[in-house]
């Protein structure tokens, strides 16, 4: 996606001067699909509308309601979001991490920069994209664990057999029904409790 010229881009930027560097940096690096949004009224849906491949956000002077708005549309829109401002402080640097956004260049605005940051933001949003999936994978796993451990308690309870046999008769009986272990695990936890 780095390198794929014909990616969708937008700029979100309410400066002509500002919004040209960033559109010359971007032809001069072979983008051809460059479109600017000016003004911040219904911003999610115009971006929605356009679906763009990466978000750029320029904010020379920006308001906290301002950055607020711009946290909020990295937050929604699920794509690689850089973000370009003046100045900062550290509370904001870190509300923008915690926002999803994968570039933030303070007093860098150059034509010359912009294809490397655009790079860089698109791999830090797969990046963060690939730890946020395995997260949750791991959560799931988890749970699922949990949830198969819970089961086999109650059978051992109920049937007066071991963790063994408990597990045995969970995975024989999710073959025989070509479930997931953990189905049929919820479907015994869902059982007793209707039975208490």
């Amino acid at each position: 996606m780095a390198n794929d010229l014909t990616l969708r881009i937008v700029i979100v930027d309410e400066s002509d001067v500002r919004a040209a560097i960033l559109e010359e940096g971007l032809k001069d690096a072979g983008f051809e699909k460059v479109l600017r949004i000016t003004g911040r009224h219904n911003l999610l849906e115009r971006i929605y509308a356009i679906d763009p491949d990466v978000i750029l956000i320029d904010l020379e002077d920006p308001s906290r309601d301002t950055i607020e708005q711009m946290f909020q549309v990295s937050r929604e829109v699920k794509r690689p979001v850089a973000m370009f401002v003046d100045q900062t402080d550290s509370k904001t640097i870190e509300d923008a991490i915690d926002a999803g956004v994968a570039s933030y260049v303070v007093d860098g605005l150059r034509k010359d920069r912009v294809k490397p940051i655009l790079e860089t933001t698109i791999s830090r949003f797969r990046a963060f994209a690939r730890l946020k999936t395995e997260l949750e994978e791991a959560k799931t796993q988890l749970e699922e664990r949990k949830t198969v451990d819970r089961a086999k308690m109650l059978l051992m309870k109920m049937k007066g057999i071991d963790e063994e046999a408990a597990y045995h008769l969970l995975r024989r009986t999710a073959m025989n029904e070509k479930k997931r272990i953990v189905d049929i695990a919820q479907s015994i936890i869902t059982a007793a409790e209707l039975l208490r």
